[in-house]
């Protein structure tokens, strides 16, 4: 599997958007691969590590955020799950769920329901270690200010526009990957 060529199909232009997602998912991939290798009783699939972490946000062209260059039509919570959608069509399932459970720290059915989230009702909450990992590493990095690391207290702060339950995840992968 090529990150890069699969990358290079939905975003065959060299534009803004296709540098802010290689640079945000670099970043993302970089970080996953320390707590790889700063945790090495985990056992961590490396090399997935980092063809998810590539992956990880390869929806976002279908979304409306133009900020970060994104002109599609879905709200860009549904970012996870379109990426998922096409990562799935390239015959990627295990990688699929990790462009599915990334956002915020996961969702859980209830989560989706309580906020009225324009998503499929189904938990899309990160289970396996990898999954886990890529999610925490995600929550490192925007994509409107790229090279910039957030701090845990922006981190919290963030995350709990989804609910308590995604702060106590991150809490937890904090004490497990840090």
């Amino acid at each position: 599997m090529s990150p890069d060529k699969i990358i290079n199909q939905y975003y065959p232009e060299d534009n803004e958007l296709k540098h802010i997602l290689l640079v945000h998912s670099r970043l993302v991939t970089e970080k996953a691969l320390w707590v790889a290798d700063h945790h090495p009783e985990l056992n961590l699939d490396k090399n997935f590590l980092l063809e998810a972490g590539m992956l990880h946000d390869i929806g976002i062209f279908m979304t409306k955020a133009p900020g970060i260059y994104c002109f599609g039509e879905h709200p860009y919570v549904c970012h996870g799950y379109l990426g998922a959608d096409l990562i799935r069509q390239e015959g990627f399932p295990r990688h699929a769920l990790v462009c599915e459970r990334h956002t915020g720290a996961g969702l859980s059915l209830e989560d989706i329901i309580s906020h009225q989230l324009p998503i499929p009702h189904r938990e899309m909450l990160p289970v396996s270690l990898e999954e886990q990992v890529i999610c925490f590493a995600d929550k490192f990095y925007s994509k409107t200010h790229l090279e910039e690391e957030k701090s845990l207290p922006k981190i919290e702060k963030t995350l709990t526009r989804f609910g308590e339950a995604g702060v106590k995840r991150f809490n937890r992968w904090c004490e497990l990957f840090m």
